[in-house]
């Protein structure tokens, strides 16, 4: 998966919509019957219709997570309803949400960092354990020492931390930070949108605690946003999964063919190959071999001109040019083939790899690094009166394959003579 930072910042924008939306939502001071109404139900409905989601994805990591941050709404909105119908709050409110503040984050981060590695019912029946440990426990200490329980979750063990804006109890903010650190680490190592929710969800539970009691159905929305998140993220890597070439980051096939629907009047269509891969793949190894498509991948990624990359199978790729005439395209797509030949991969012996990117960047050009280019073929086609996209692929692809039969690492267009076509005089000689 590519990590530049618009990728990045796709991770995350579902997320901070839905945090802002609920932040924004939470300040409202009139609602109406129907929005009362509405978040009244909104957490049991986001749980039931998110929960049934992942569980068809058979995505247990977040089911538990929807649970957790449901479990605590639950408990927390028993005390506000309390407070709102009687002006005071329960007896056992206190240590309620003490309780809430410290297990929510804790359990919040551990079922977020808790990958799914094992058989899917012994995982669950693992998540679920703990769960229920955590939850008899919580439970038993509540029923049995409430007081002296409440005494030990709201002593301030560090004076010189504690500040007068800490509205929560002072052991929930390392849990908070530590659990933050651990999501943060992940996502850097494994950049997802569901590693990207997580982290923004674990801030909205974080604004959430202090203003339940604040802010009317504060708690119902944020919580109900939180799941969203989750289940948002889901459905974001899943079309990811069925959109997005895993290997080289691009658009794959299905993505293409419903572009190609979507064309207007004038468009030209682009088909490219790496010249000779399957000897490079046998000669390098598919190591070397997924390099260069990342390489290629990345290039055409970068093309000028209006147009769009696209992971067509194997070393192929496509490039969809929308509102574009062939005169326009054909130099765009020189620079991008002269871009690819003249860029050299350096291979280096695997077993003395270097141990950090310092190491490595001092022999890149170093004596025991070999370099070795790629090249690409490329055919393109313009559509004409009735022709549709498909037909106007097709011709692209007649195209590469004259580009083939003329020498490779050149741009010809459909119907073009093999002396037309556009290729640099090293690879002519």
């Amino acid at each position: 998966m590519p990590r530049s930072s618009a990728v990045r910042f796709s991770h995350f924008l579902p997320s901070l919509l839905l945090l802002l939306a609920g932040l924004a939502a939470a300040y409202v001071k009139d609602l109406s019957v129907f929005f009362t109404s509405l978040f009244n139900v909104l957490p049991t409905l986001v749980l039931l219709l998110g929960g049934a989601y992942c569980a068809v994805y058979r995505r247990q990591r977040e089911l538990f997570l929807m649970l957790t941050v449901y479990i605590a709404y639950f408990l927390l909105d028993t005390q506000t309803d309390f407070y709102r119908d009687n002006g005071k709050v329960r007896e056992d409110a206190a240590v309620v949400f003490h309780l809430v503040c410290l297990l929510l984050p804790l359990l919040f981060g551990l079922f977020a960092a808790w990958q799914e590695r094992t058989h899917l019912f012994q995982d669950m029946v693992a998540r679920f354990a703990v769960l229920l440990a955590f939850g008899s426990v919580a439970l038993g200490l509540e029923q049995s020492y409430p007081q002296a329980l409440l005494l030990w979750l709201s002593e301030i063990r560090w004076p010189a931390l504690h500040g007068a804006w800490m509205s929560l109890i002072q052991l929930s903010y390392p849990v908070f930070i530590s659990a933050f650190l651990l999501l943060a680490w992940q996502y850097w190592r494994n950049p997802r949108p569901l590693h990207a929710a997580q982290l923004v969800g674990l801030l909205g539970v974080f604004w959430m605690l202090p203003k339940t009691f604040i802010l009317p159905f504060t708690l119902n929305i944020m919580c109900s946003q939180v799941m969203l998140m989750i289940a948002a993220a889901v459905a974001h890597e899943a079309y990811q999964m069925a959109f997005r070439d895993e290997l080289t980051g691009l658009p794959g096939r299905r993505a293409l063919n419903e572009r190609m629907q979507r064309l207007g009047r004038n468009y030209v269509l682009a088909m490219s190959d790496v010249d000779h891969f399957k000897k490079f793949n046998d000669t390098h190894g598919h190591d070397v071999g997924d390099q260069v498509l990342r390489l290629v991948a990345s290039k055409l990624s970068k093309i000028s001109g209006g147009g769009r990359a696209y992971r067509y199978g194997g070393e192929e790729f496509a490039l969809v040019f929308a509102g574009k005439t062939l005169e326009e395209c054909m130099p765009h797509l020189e620079v991008i083939r002269e871009s690819i030949a003249s860029y050299s991969i350096q291979l280096r012996n695997q077993e003395n790899r270097p141990q950090d990117d310092q190491q490595g960047r001092q022999r890149r050009s170093g004596a025991g690094a070999s370099a070795v280019s790629v090249t690409v073929s490329i055919g393109v086609a313009e559509r004409v009166e009735q022709r549709t996209p498909e037909e106007v692929l097709k011709s692209a692809d007649q195209a590469l394959y004259s580009a083939k039969g003329a020498g490779r690492n050149c741009v010809m267009a459909f119907g073009q003579n093999r002396r037309g076509a556009v290729r640099m005089d090293a690879a002519a000689g």
